[in-house]
């Protein structure tokens, strides 16, 4: 070993020969590894057609969770609109995301999607970067070796408890919502 490497403490040590088993686990896997490096090309984003608000009542069932909203279009449209009014809108893109990946049957398109998931949204510095731990990010990066529709659900997990705890209280009593119920 060389004399520099020799000065680091033992952890960095540790967490470099975790580092290489990763890079050696992707080498070892070329055929899922290249999977993840080919681009595809991007999909303008479907627009649904015209949402049909709901009726007060159906709109106050909402409270009893998020999982009813996101069930409702129209639910779904307004959280993400209260959402990017208070900048987090990369919350439920990436929730959508995930979703997205979990209906898709082609392991090249599973692979391409979950390349771009991943530079979306989880690495450092990512243009839509999600508040994650450290740990959760290593777990889904390892997940990545064979993607499989379930490669995010960690996270995923971790950003829907995220907005369950945090958003949505603060949407049940925005303007936004409080008008769809009068």
């Amino acid at each position: 070993m060389c004399k520099g490497l020799a000065a680091l403490p033992q952890t960095c040590l540790e967490r470099a020969k975790e580092i290489k088993s990763k890079l050696g686990t992707l080498l070892q896997k070329p055929e899922n590894a290249i999977d993840l490096i080919i681009p595809y090309p991007e999909k303008p984003e479907k627009k649904p057609d015209k949402l049909q608000k709901p009726s007060p009542d159906e709109a106050l069932q909402w409270k009893d969770s998020l999982d009813k909203v996101l069930m409702n279009s129209y639910g779904l449209a307004t959280f993400r609109s209260f959402l990017r009014s208070e900048f987090s809108e990369e919350n439920i893109e990436f929730w959508m995301a995930c979703e997205d990946l979990k209906k898709t049957k082609s392991p090249m398109k599973m692979a391409a999607k979950a390349k771009k998931i991943y530079e979306d949204f989880i690495q450092t510095e990512a243009p839509k970067e999600v508040n994650i731990d450290h740990h959760t990010k290593d777990v889904t990066l390892r997940n990545l070796v064979e993607v499989s529709p379930s490669a995010f659900d960690l996270a995923q997990k971790r950003i829907y408890a995220l907005m369950e705890k945090d958003s949505f209280g603060r949407f049940l009593r925005s303007d936004l919502y409080q008008e769809l119920v009068k």
